[in-house]
């Protein structure tokens, strides 16, 4: 009999039964040495380890990657492979940009939902360190005069295509509709990184990461990466001086207050209702439900404020209900629109950090923040709440990139995905 503690799960719920992520690592820093396809297959090992579900049972994947320029084909399959899942188990790449994560997450629920699956495997995975750079008449063949080198990071994943502007100035649009000051987005940068340093120092981070072998070459041993690269090198008084990233007079967003250029991976392990009670399985937590919300490509930042209400009305329950929320942090003044236009407490919203403090690799930090949410249940709700609710988000933007930028979130249209889901047992 499956270890759960209400007796009221249907045969089509989709139960979360393990997740696992690995260290966020800095840009051309600690995880830079593996592949976002690599760094895919720790993470999907270690979510079936821990969900006690062997490889061979899982019947589909979905896995989010944006930047995928180089990886070879079908990144989500290799991911797979790697993680001793049979040739014979069919794989879909997700890029829906900063969601992509969410995104595959929410593909995979359906399916099993449907009644199509019922083990599915999701999450995200990027490695920013390792995107190219194109020399794009090269195929053409370059003849007389100098080549134009484009970054394939800023290209595929953190440029406006439409407004041919990098996300940063998406972001200051934002703090000058809403008014949110510099002085403001530095506050929230640095409550983040607070928030982020007292989570890893008290253990909480090392529920969700599996630590990353890192090859030491030439006869070294080799080392093991397990703790976010971002909180490591975190001053406040150095971030509170950096320059504008993106507006060069009157500028409020920085490098400090917006997300971290990141590479990592992320994943969960979802089966259905009826096979988590036929295997015995620990469920973690239920997906409830969730919405999509989108508006002009530079307003993708209050894209959360739309998705929220919907989520929550399609799942049948009012937001009083909520416990805690999870907005990807793309940019500080991201969190702090949104938290303003829905009147969030504080307290609720992102409580072990976010992307501006622990990196925001685009195609993991849908999944990420999804497991970094159900560490924040597992810390901080008592064993008596059996059923509180969870809501999280990921903004995306359906632009692409093409240069110039230090922050990011993008793709064509703006779009942001809720995910709600409700906790079965606090282990």
């Amino acid at each position: 009999m499956a270890k759960m503690v209400n007796d009221s799960i249907k045969p089509r719920d989709v139960c979360i039964v393990g997740v696992a992520r690995t260290p966020m690592g800095g840009f051309l820093g600690s995880l830079s040495s593996l592949s976002a396809t690599e760094l895919g297959s720790v993470a999907i090992r270690a979510a079936l380890k821990r969900a006690n579900v062997d490889p061979s049972l899982v019947q589909e994947v979905f896995f989010g990657n944006v930047l995928s320029a180089n990886l070879g084909q079908a990144p989500a399959r290799q991911a797979a492979l790697g993680a001793g899942i049979p040739n014979s188990v069919i794989c879909t790449t997700i890029n829906k940009v900063c969601s992509s994560g969410l995104k595959a997450t929410m593909i995979a629920a359906q399916t099993i939902q449907s009644g199509s699956n019922d083990i599915v495997v999701t999450g995200g995975m990027e490695s920013m360190s390792n995107v190219p750079k194109y020399l794009t008449q090269a195929r053409k063949g370059s003849r007389l005069g100098h080549d134009t080198i484009v970054d394939g990071m800023l290209k595929d994943g953190l440029w406006d295509v439409y407004n041919d502007f990098g996300m940063g100035v998406c972001a200051e649009l934002c703090a000058d509709q809403y008014k949110i000051t510099r002085e403001q987005q530095d506050s929230y940068a640095i409550q983040s990184f607070e928030r982020g340093i007292a989570a890893q120092r008290s253990g909480a981070f090392a529920w969700e990461i599996v630590p990353v072998e890192i090859s030491g070459g030439r006869g070294r041993p080799s080392t093991f990466v397990d703790k976010d690269e971002g909180l490591i090198k975190f001053d406040a008084s150095k971030l509170k001086k950096l320059r504008p990233s993106f507006k060069e007079n009157g500028g409020s967003v920085t490098a400090g207050n917006a997300s971290i250029i990141s590479d990592g991976a992320a994943a969960l392990v979802l089966v259905s209702g009826q096979k988590a009670l036929e295997l015995g399985l620990q469920v973690i937590g239920r997906i409830r439900g969730f919405a999509d919300a989108a508006q002009a490509p530079e307003l993708f930042t209050t894209a959360p404020a739309l998705a929220i209400p919907k989520a929550i009305k399609n799942s049948g329950l009012e937001s009083s209900q909520i416990d805690y929320y999870e907005i990807n942090e793309a940019f500080s003044v991201v969190a702090l629109a949104n938290q303003r236009l829905l009147n969030l407490n504080s307290g609720k919203l992102n409580a072990h950090g976010g992307a501006v403090s622990l990196g925001h690799p685009l195609g993991c930090s849908g999944a990420r923040i999804l497991v970094t949410l159900l560490g924040v249940c597992r810390r901080y709700l008592p064993m008596l709440f059996r059923f509180s609710n969870y809501v999280f988000s990921q903004t995306i933007m359906l632009k692409q990139l093409d240069l110039s930028s230090l922050c990011y979130l993008l793709v064509k249209y703006d779009l942001t995905v809720y995910l709600l889901m409700d906790i079965d047992r606090l282990f």
